[in-house]
């Protein structure tokens, strides 16, 4: 008996099992909002609803003897919803390795490089949307031509790469290895973007684009284009005021009902901040267009969203946020006038 523990030792020792029972940092991170959302369409019956958004998550790092830092994250959802499309993908996060010299790769599901830049557009920070036809292909965000595999990377530069104030990511995917079907599926892509941060007098300026490639393919019909495309914003942020404006442009395959649409569109967004102690107002606009077919056609059909924002957000405590936003929205499918309508909410957020 003695010699099979001490045999049990020296593996334990080999395999290396003593350090794996030391516990990573591991930091909680979440908010509980809820609210009413009051949606009244051009046409048809208005309705209200309350509207919950619920997060928790767990984020995990540790830092070797060299330097390096390992991280990960993963979020808790409800076991009713952890086999859904929503549940699941909250639950696919990969690994970072952050480098002493600044810079991080992402590994496992890493992203596309051209999205990790998009500047961020002010609009209504509370809950409220107006519904459109499941047809309408008209995007109103800039990143909508991005896309990617879990078997993929994206790598970050440190900051001030080739120039102050300059920061990269490039990445790339390949084929998940998906059984080819007759909806379209990602086989790939590569993508790049950038961020460029610098003061000009009193104002802060980020300027931020990126470029993406995606493959893809369809068991029975071959897409006219791959989706792909760019985008480009700015933010200038000059005391408690924020203005910002982007634009994107590109297309996309594996749309609509079976996947079976693809589309080219455009968009432009503009937005405002201002915060006064503690009252945020957010007013933004988004104007989407897009001609969309059938995946193999080269006809197609108009779809437009025209859509204007606004909120109200009051801090209450420290972590608890009060909201009352408005939007409205004028929207066409097809080349027909259609889903028009505007929306109200007010709620809470909890943070922590």
């Amino acid at each position: 008996m003695k010699k099979e523990l001490l045999m049990g030792t020296a593996l334990v020792s080999t395999l290396g099992a003593a350090s794996v029972a030391e516990a990573v940092t591991a930091t909680m991170s979440g908010n509980h909002q809820t609210g009413i959302e009051f949606d009244s369409p051009t046409s048809g019956t208005d309705t209200n609803a309350q509207i919950n958004d619920n997060n928790f998550s767990v984020s995990l790092s540790e830092t070797t003897d060299g330097g390096m830092t390992i991280s990960s994250s993963f979020s808790i959802v409800n076991e009713a919803t952890a086999s859904s499309s929503v549940g699941s993908s909250d639950m696919d996060a990969g690994f970072s390795l952050a480098f002493t010299d600044g810079s991080k790769l992402d590994v496992i599901n890493a992203g596309n490089a051209s999205g990790s830049h998009a500047v961020s557009i002010p609009g209504s920070a509370g809950a409220e949307g107006v519904s459109y036809a499941t047809s309408n292909n008209a995007p109103t965000g800039l990143d909508f031509m991005t896309g990617s595999t879990v078997q993929g990377v994206e790598y970050h530069t440190a900051s001030d790469f080739l120039a102050d104030g300059l920061k990269m990511s490039f990445s790339a995917s390949t084929d998940s290895g998906a059984a080819a079907a007759t909806t379209y599926r990602i086989d790939g892509h590569v993508a790049i973007g950038a961020t460029y941060v610098t003061d000009l007098g009193d104002s802060a300026v980020t300027i931020g684009g990126g470029w993406s490639e995606v493959d893809g393919s369809k068991l029975s019909t071959a897409p006219t284009n791959d989706t792909g495309g760019f985008h480009v914003g700015l933010s200038a942020v000059t005391g408690d005021l924020t203005v910002a404006v982007g634009f994107a442009d590109g297309n996309v395959v594996g749309v609509g009902t079976q996947s079976a649409d693809e589309y080219d569109a455009d968009v432009v967004k503009a937005g405002i901040k201002y915060v006064s102690g503690d009252l945020t107002f957010n007013v933004g606009i988004a104007s989407g267009d897009a001609k969309d077919n059938t995946i193999g056609s080269i006809s197609g059909n108009d779809d437009a969203k025209d859509v204007t924002s606004a909120s109200v957000s009051y801090a209450v405590a420290s972590g608890v946020t009060a909201i009352l936003g408005y939007t409205t929205a004028e929207a066409s499918d097809e080349g027909s006038s259609s889903s028009d309508g505007s929306a109200w909410y007010i709620g809470a957020n909890m943070a922590f």
